[in-house]
């Protein structure tokens, strides 16, 4: 039997990380992956893909230039499925050969096939011939990722009834779509979608959208999105979903609403892919989402097994599950480490995207902080009106005892890259003076930092 310090389960970011952490310790470490090829969710069904297309569609409708030379704007009149999945499928491509350089230049050693735990420090793994092996392993981390839940009351057939990761293998651009799920994976696909000309149908139980953001940021966003013509059907439960004789799908509602569309697709949240690892024999066991609990060293309550990325839930980003590898791997190995993971942002990539760091207004009202507000659009800068920029607000959260920076939050285009000017200067304790008397490169939208703090500045004054 074959042994290693450290065996992971599951090659995308988290699983990536902390096998290339370990060997850069000097550790033997290997990744398992299911596929026959590495780079998980991430690379196959999941960030990867999904901003790729984001990208495509973006750039093939002019949804950029569109502020400048008109609504009309495209630069091609009739795009296809075949359009967006080509430049998909290179990017993907070339992700894989950059992960798979990294292992190896790292001596990460793959192993290809299955895991399952024989006991807490043996793994089993059957590749796609049946041919089984086993590994041992002082120390094991769980990266094996989510997969999207199929709710038991939707028909899905993977043309036209689909889950999120149905939308990779679409034969045509729909000219109707039903989103049932109004969470991150649904909010970015219907607005990637709208940005097409398809009209969407957005449908959520709850009554809110993105309830963990700022309720400035989702007003801001809720109203792009209505103006738009994104209909939000919110507080509404789905009766029933059927396949017509037609070919469109008819959801219908619990209040009697019934909507046709081309396409349908659930986001109605992920399943931790823990479904296989046969967790009892290691002592373990998941949640009823397939979940790992873990302690802040994202441990397991098997010392010596660790879960991190989207199998142990919230955030469930991509960024923050590579580094969670990496603190996996520094623990399992007392190595030192010197992360701050408390200021990590949080982005969305809808049409248009949303990024937030640090505090929202809620949360310092229910903790009892006072504070001060600071507020710019983005059409306010000279380079928003530069690029014909009509939506996008950046709200800053500042103490009002010694002016620190609490929080930031952007919605607008580009608001993913522009987050980390706020991460930053949070990381380093920097105050509302910071900003007041920072020089920005102008015209930029960074100089929306400076608007927001000024703005702050004359009421803190006031």
């Amino acid at each position: 039997m074959e042994s290693f310090d450290l065996l992971v389960i599951g090659s995308g970011p988290g699983g990536q990380r902390a096998a290339i952490q370990a060997a850069k310790l000097g550790k033997r470490a290997a990744v398992i992956e299911r596929r026959e090829i590495v780079g998980g969710v991430t690379a196959h069904t999941g960030t990867i893909p999904s901003k790729t297309l984001r990208e495509a569609v973006l750039y093939l409708c002019g949804w950029r230039e569109k502020g400048i030379y008109g609504r009309s704007h495209r630069v091609k009149a009739d795009i296809t499925a075949e359009d967006l999945l080509e430049r998909l499928n290179i990017t993907v491509r070339h992700e894989i050969e950059i992960i798979q350089h990294q292992l190896s230049r790292n001596g990460v050693r793959v192993i290809s096939g299955l895991a399952k735990f024989l006991d807490a420090h043996t793994v089993q793994v059957t590749n796609v011939a049946g041919h089984s092996a086993e590994y041992r392993a002082e120390h094991v981390v769980i990266a094996t990722g989510t997969v999207p839940h199929r709710p038991a009351n939707i028909p899905f057939d993977d043309e036209t009834i689909i889950d999120s990761d149905g939308l990779l293998h679409i034969r045509s651009i729909p000219r109707s779509m039903v989103v049932i799920g109004a969470g991150v994976i649904g909010v970015e696909y219907a607005t990637i979608f709208s940005a097409l000309d398809a009209r969407i149908t957005l449908i959520d139980s709850r009554n809110t959208i993105l309830d963990f953001v700022d309720a400035d940021i989702v007003d801001e966003f809720r109203h792009d999105l209505q103006s738009r013509g994104i209909q939000l059907r919110l507080g509404e439960d789905v009766a029933s979903v059927e396949k017509c004789a037609d070919g469109k799908v008819l959801t219908v509602l619990k209040s009697g609403k019934r909507i046709r569309s081309d396409l349908l697709m659930a986001a109605s949240g992920r399943m931790g892919a823990t479904a296989d690892l046969d967790l009892a024999r290691a002592g373990l066991a998941a949640d009823d989402r397939g979940r790992l609990t873990v302690g802040p060293t994202y441990q397991t309550n098997v010392p010596h097994i660790y879960a991190v990325g989207d199998v142990i839930g919230f955030p469930a980003l991509a960024s923050t599950s590579a580094e969670q590898g990496r603190l996996a791997a520094c623990h399992a190995f007392a190595a030192s480490t010197d992360s701050s993971p408390e200021h990590f942002p949080l982005g969305i990539y809808a049409v248009p995207e949303i990024s937030i760091v640090g505090k929202t207004e809620s949360q310092l009202r229910k903790e009892g902080i006072a504070y001060e507000t600071g507020v710019a659009r983005l059409r306010e800068t000279a380079r928003g009106q530069i690029q014909g920029v009509q939506e996008g607000l950046l709200k800053l959260l500042f103490d009002l005892k010694d002016h620190k920076l609490l929080g930031a939050h952007i919605v607008g285009e580009g608001a993913t890259e522009l987050i980390h000017i706020g991460q930053a200067v949070m990381a380093h304790g920097g105050t509302l003076e910071y900003f007041v008397g920072a020089v920005f490169n102008y015209p930029t939208f960074a100089e929306a930092y400076k608007i927001a703090a000024l703005d702050a500045w004359n009421r803190v004054r006031a």
